[in-house]
């Protein structure tokens, strides 16, 4: 439901749009809101984030923003948050785990470590159920993600631009960004940017969380 059927996005000649456009990050979010079809924008509130949210939002203000709130974020991170949301008026969707942390906790304690067999089933719980549900309410044909080849070993292989199995069509203008990169352009834009940042799901910097090996 919601999802690009494969014709639309067979017709897309991705080759030639990651060679022409892979490095111009602008001109890509120009590329895939001009498609015409209906585009999400996903957002953790780490640091740089207000980069990929400005730089969407400028062509098309009402993009969906869709963040899973998995609850074990830091101060800093929520009041970033809600200092980029106001600046730039974005159209804001939270999708929470279906556990409250504290509900969580009480149950099964402390966040289990990266080597216990239940964090597979907690970052399902907290990150990956959200975000197929974010998916099946949103309905995206587009979706805008800020990862970059520089996080993880899987994401230094990826495409700026790519389609799932399911033809939803991945669209990574950040991918080939420094950190100075990034830097300048949140100064340039007077963005404000958090470095007080933690995801459970991960534990480790360079530790893909599953949600763009799953997607």
């Amino acid at each position: 439901m919601g999802i690009l059927d494969m014709s639309t996005a067979t017709d897309i000649d991705f080759a030639r749009i990651n060679t022409e456009l892979g490095r111009n990050a602008e001109g890509l979010v120009d590329w895939a809101l001009g498609l015409g079809q209906s585009a999400i924008v996903t957002t953790n509130f780490r640091p740089f984030e207000a980069v990929i949210l400005h730089m969407v939002t400028r062509v098309k203000r009402d993009v969906p923003v869709v963040w899973m709130d998995n609850g074990y974020n830091t101060e800093a991170t929520y009041r970033f948050a809600d200092e980029v949301t106001k600046q730039l008026g974005l159209d804001l969707h939270i999708y929470l785990p279906r556990r409250s942390r504290a509900h969580r906790e009480a149950v099964e304690g402390p966040t289990p470590a990266l080597d216990d067999p239940r964090h597979a089933a907690f970052t399902e719980e907290v990150k990956l159920e959200p975000f197929a549900r974010a998916l099946r309410e949103t309905a995206p044909k587009v979706w805008f993600t800020a990862l970059r080849a520089t996080d993880t070993a899987v994401r230094a292989q990826m495409d700026p631009v790519s389609v799932n199995p399911d033809g939803l069509i991945k669209v990574a203008p950040l991918l080939h960004w420094s950190s100075k990169d990034l830097h300048e352009y949140c100064v340039k834009h007077g963005l404000p940017n958090n470095f007080d940042y933690v995801d459970p799901t991960k534990g480790e910097d360079n530790r893909e969380c599953g949600l763009h090996l799953a997607h």
